[in-house]
């Protein structure tokens, strides 16, 4: 496919932030471990074996909801972060579908404010654009303000905050 191929050749120098040289590219089997943790960084209440098991169905083509996982990787082969995409037929204030939907989103410490989560983001963009969207969300926590500010640098905008319920039956 030239559209991921295009992906994988995302290479971004840092140096002048630290980080040095990195690369985007899609998720592979052998990454399934190593995304797992950084996964579990992003969401701690959750299962490390679920988030585990939920990486290793993913790369083995049993996903259910994602559609494709970007990495970025530093040259000496450490993950710097990930980001999942999905295809929804529909998301808060957006008005076409399919909408490219952030589901995930995490860079490590060390590496923020470095440019990785603007290339990861930028990647996933090009991918959506690639796949006929002409819009891509995401959402947060209310109260993460951290990643508010994040998505609003690169471009996001507030489509307002919603309060969800559920109730067994």
């Amino acid at each position: 496919m030239m559209a991921d191929r295009r992906i994988i050749d995302f290479r971004q120098d840092s140096e002048q932030h630290g980080v040095g040289e990195f690369r985007v590219r899609q998720a592979r089997p052998a990454d399934a471990q190593d995304w797992a943790l950084l996964r579990q960084a992003l969401w701690p209440a959750e299962s490390a074996d679920e988030l585990t098991a939920e990486a290793k169905a993913f790369l083995a083509d049993r996903g259910a909801l994602l559609e494709t996982v970007l990495l970025a990787e530093a040259d000496d082969g450490t993950l710097l972060g990930f980001a999942e995409l999905s295809l929804r037929p529909y998301a808060e204030d957006c008005r076409t579908s399919p909408v490219a939907f952030l589901e995930g989103w995490y860079v490590i410490p060390t590496a923020r404010r470095r440019g990785v989560g603007r290339a990861l983001v930028s990647a996933a963009e090009h991918w959506a654009r690639e796949h006929g969207c002409h819009e891509f969300a995401s959402d947060t926590e209310l109260d993460n303000s951290t990643s508010a500010a994040a998505h609003r640098a690169l471009g996001f905008e507030d489509a307002g905050a919603i309060r969800c319920f559920r109730k067994n039956l």
